[in-house]
């Protein structure tokens, strides 16, 4: 933590980057603008607060519905370097280090510091005990939500920061680089509020956000049912309109839904014209305890063991017309829009597990002795860390560029699945040998490569099997 003087300083110096120091604003006289600064200085502050571990709340100043969002961006001077003199992740001392990477900036940096400590401090100490539950605490997304870490690109008007993609990015590579895939914050956060954000009305994001901001209502998407996956048009569960309430009828079930245990809301994919396949699904946002939705129990699987995941049942379960997320029967575009964030987000988290398994490993070789010299030593070892390395650098350089798309909206289907497909592979390759490099020790569940493992395995599946992802591209090949 900076000491009383250096956060001070720092203050001043973000004070200074946002111009509130400039006389002439001081002297307009106008409401608005004043109102504006003040926002703009209780951002800066979060910001500075960042590296100082301080409350989001602390730093909010009630100034009343309806501000103009603040435009202003801290000045150059707040950084520490730029994309020139920033070193590329393969040159760093490891390949999760602080500081690397020219996609991030200064203020990242210090986002995820905040991240990585959040996971050492809150997460990772109580993980083991969250796997045998098969589910982490309510308490943990408030905690979350109380720093600054859940649904970050949301505007402030909802309660969020407004903060740009590769905050999202920090706080899902962090969680990887911790080991700790229990918090389903990356599917909430980056999956479940975008639909909001993107398709709701005023009333449903006023309604959603900023409970989920807070981390106080935990968000869910249905889309996978026991004989419809990859194949969404071939799901079953429907909402038919009953013409004379003008409510939505839904029955059917969904399965292996993330956070589907604990969930508040649930985005159901539901068809509202059958006879019209793909073309005739809708979204909708029910509640948890609606007449008619029912949970089923924790699912057992392979990884990802302190992660609810669970089954949905819908019977005669009867949402009012305001439940409809978007408009009738566009359900399916949306899910092709919002896809390729989903897939990229995957190939990251994943992508990183990888990172922090070849670093974990390398650790482990350093100090393991065989035939009295370091593993390390051995030219097949050397060899074996040297493929590594360069196919994560590979990978890392690809995805980060996919992040920079993604930022500037302009990620397209065909290169998320790219990144999904490639990432995917690559992670459960390197994870495979880092276990194999571990030996016996690597096979038993205390020690992280063997987690990483079984986590990264599903990556290859969800959000659309590695075999869809290779159909999507060639449809861009061939067409």
């Amino acid at each position: 933590m900076l000491h009383a003087i250096d956060m001070f300083l720092t203050l001043i110096l973000v004070a200074q980057g946002t111009g509130i120091f400039q006389p002439t604003r001081w002297r307009t006289g106008n409401r608005l603008a004043v109102e504006e600064m003040f926002r703009g200085v209780t951002k800066a502050l979060f910001r500075a607060s960042l590296a100082c571990n301080v409350s989001r709340n602390v730093l909010r100043l009630p100034l009343g519905a309806g501000l103009h969002p603040v435009v202003t961006q801290l000045k150059s001077h707040f950084s520490t370097s730029s994309d020139t003199t920033r070193p590329e992740p393969q040159c760093g001392s490891t390949l999760t280090q602080i500081g690397s990477r020219r996609i991030f900036s200064f203020e990242h940096d210090q986002y995820r510091e905040l991240c990585r400590r959040f996971y050492e401090e809150e997460v990772i100490p109580f993980h083991d005990k969250w796997e045998e539950k098969g589910e982490v605490p309510r308490e943990l997304w408030k905690k979350a939500g109380e720093k600054g870490l859940l649904c970050v690109t949301v505007p402030e008007e909802y309660g969020g920061l407004g903060l740009d993609v590769l905050y999202s990015a920090v706080m899902w590579e962090e969680q990887s680089y911790a080991n700790t895939s229990g918090p389903g914050w990356f599917l909430h956060s980056e999956i479940v509020a975008p639909y909001i954000m993107h398709y709701g009305t005023e009333e449903q994001k006023q309604r959603y956000l900023p409970s989920m901001v807070a981390g106080d209502k935990i968000g869910a998407i249905a889309m996978t049912e026991p004989g419809a996956g990859s194949d969404l048009a071939g799901m079953r569960t429907t909402a038919i309109k009953d013409k004379k309430t003008g409510e939505y009828v839904l029955n059917g079930s969904k399965t292996y839904i993330t956070n589907g245990f604990l969930s508040d809301v649930v985005i159901v994919c539901a068809k509202t014209d059958p006879e019209k396949g793909a073309k005739g699904i809708s979204l909708f946002l029910v509640d948890a305890g609606t007449p008619g939705f029912s949970k089923g129990k924790k699912l057992k699987k392979l990884g990802m063991k302190a992660q609810d995941t669970s089954e949905l049942f819908f019977e005669d379960c009867r949402v009012p017309a305001s439940a409809l997320l978007g408009e009738e029967n566009k359900g399916f575009s949306y899910l092709m829009t919002e896809l390729p964030q989903e897939r990229l987000l995957v190939a990251e988290m994943a992508l990183a597990s990888a990172e922090a398994a070849f670093e974990w490993t390398r650790a482990f070789l350093k100090e393991r002795v065989a035939f009295g010299k370091p593993l390390t030593t051995k030219q097949t070892i050397q060899h074996r860390l040297a493929e590594m390395k360069t196919e994560l650098t590979i990978a890392r350089t690809f995805a980060d560029r996919c992040l920079e798309l993604l930022r500037d909206g302009r990620l397209d289907n065909s290169t998320a699945s790219m990144a999904k497909y490639w990432c995917t592979d690559l992670s459960s390759k390197v994870c495979d040998e880092c276990l194999q490099l571990h030996g016996g020790a690597g096979y038993m569940w205390e020690y992280k490569v063997a987690k990483a493992w079984a986590d990264v395995r599903v990556a290859r599946i969800y959000g659309g099997s590695n075999e869809i992802m290779k159909e999507l591209i060639a449809r861009e090949i061939v067409k």
